[in-house]
């Protein structure tokens, strides 16, 4: 099976790559290195069923041969970086889409848009069923990336219902684990950074507001499921087991053994105050749920930090 992954470089793009490979796949990585990191694409860049091309995926795209899956994975993902890239947000989630829909229905390939528990925006049904639509602020500074993503879901709809395209779609919600960016912004990176550096651990707000995080390899195992079970609805995929960023700060002090102390900093504007996906979808249609401890996932994810902290620090 040949396989098509947009933002390859990135953190769930390099390990999906990794993934695919192990299971005999033939992998075609696609990234412009806007977000992403050629070091993600170490454990793959020699292996001989892996091809590398650096390309923005806004414009045409040039695969030659065929292709059985496409995986549209390329999108800034982080606050921090849609905040500071907008109308590439914007773009990749608008023509990226487009242009990788136009692939997988030239090559009859099946098609999967790597969607975002953002679509929900500050929700007001909790925990968040695939049949919500969402509270989100179209203007806001969020808007790009959340109205990105729900044009996303559109497009796939619609390339599905008029071309036929067998499409999938799922609703990432927060997920970890090692390559993150030690100033990617999201709260884990930022916490154990802070947290192995000694730094004051910064909580946005009182700390109340709610997240839901998985451990990445349960992501990419649920991603291989849905490509070959499921339907062409939704489906979200995350942890159920909720916890308030302050937890989270105290967990990782606690797990990695720092003296850091926490400091309070104002609630950046519309941040969601809770995120908790409702997975029956997935339990029902793909026998999936996550299976690493949320606990297990942060020690390996900071050994991967400590290095990394240790290298910056050098």
């Amino acid at each position: 099976m040949r396989v098509l992954v947009t933002g390859a470089a990135g953190f769930i793009g390099s390990h999906l790559c990794e993934f695919l490979l192990a299971r005999d796949c033939d992998v075609v990585g696609m990234d412009n290195f806007i977000t992403g990191s050629a070091d993600n694409l170490t454990p793959v860049r020699r292996h001989p069923r892996f091809s590398f091309v650096r390309h923005d995926v806004t414009g045409y795209v040039p695969i030659a041969g065929p292709l059985d899956w496409v995986l549209h994975f390329a999108s800034p993902a982080s606050p921090r970086d849609y905040l500071e890239l907008p109308i590439q947000t914007l773009k990749v989630g608008a023509l990226g889409t487009h242009n990788a829909l136009g692939v997988a229905r030239a090559t009859r390939a099946r098609f999967l848009l790597a969607s975002t528990s953002e679509v929900y925006g500050d929700p007001l049904m909790h925990p968040q069923r695939e049949d919500y639509w969402g509270n989100v602020n179209p203007i806001g500074p969020r808007g790009v990336y959340d109205e990105a993503k729900r044009f996303a879901e559109a497009m796939t709809m619609a390339y599905h219902r008029t071309h036929g395209v067998d499409t999938r779609i799922v609703r990432i919600f927060n997920s970890f684990g090692p390559r993150m960016r030690l100033n990617d912004g999201r709260a884990i990176p930022a916490f154990m950074t802070q947290a192995l550096s000694g730094a004051p651990i910064t909580v946005f707000g009182d700390g109340s507001q709610t997240r839901s995080f998985q451990y990445i390899s349960d992501l990419v195992e649920g991603v291989w499921l849905l490509m070959q079970l499921g339907g062409n609805e939704p489906v979200n995929m995350g942890n159920p087991q909720e916890m308030t960023l302050l937890e989270l700060a105290k967990r990782i002090i606690r797990l990695s053994g720092s003296r850091s102390e926490i400091v309070f900093r104002p609630l950046p504007e519309d941040d969601p105050k809770v995120r908790q996906p409702d997975i029956t979808r997935a339990r029902t249609l793909l026998g999936w749920q996550p299976r690493v401890d949320t606990d297990e996932g942060l020690k390996l994810t900071l050994e991967w930090f400590r290095e990394r902290v240790k290298g910056v620090e050098a």
